[in-house]
């Protein structure tokens, strides 16, 4: 079974930072395309950055480039989300997916979904 969890989050304040990792099972990690995506209170489930499984590339989401940053330890299987410099508006529950192939970082493209993990940021 394809299985993400994630953890990391909490209550952070303006302009700190936290680490969200993405434990992977049931399929590695190099081999799928992999991200972390983000819903607020009252919006929709977006895409915040993602890792592709053909070349390794990323995606950012505009609203949290040179903050976040995405990174994979093969060998853990894990992805991680580093974020800086966090503001209020980062305030979500962020969740990991995957798919096995593409490297489309869309909500509706991705196959697996862990449960989330909650991020709040005071002002």
């Amino acid at each position: 079974d394809v299985q993400l969890q994630a953890s990391g989050g909490g209550l952070v304040q303006t302009g700190g930072s936290l680490r969200l990792s993405c434990a992977a099972s049931g399929f590695s990690i190099d081999s799928f395309t992999i991200g972390w995506f983000r819903q607020a209170p009252g919006k929709e489930r977006e895409g915040v950055s993602c890792v592709s499984s053909s070349d390794g590339s990323t995606f950012y989401a505009d609203s949290v480039q040179g903050r976040f940053t995405i990174s994979r330890d093969n060998a853990k299987n894990t992805v991680y989300l580093q974020m800086n410099s966090l503001k209020p508006e980062d305030t979500a529950v962020y969740y990991c997916a995957a798919r096995p192939y593409g490297s489309s970082c869309r909500v509706r493209d991705m196959d697996y979904w862990g449960k989330g993990t909650l991020v709040t940021v005071s002002s």
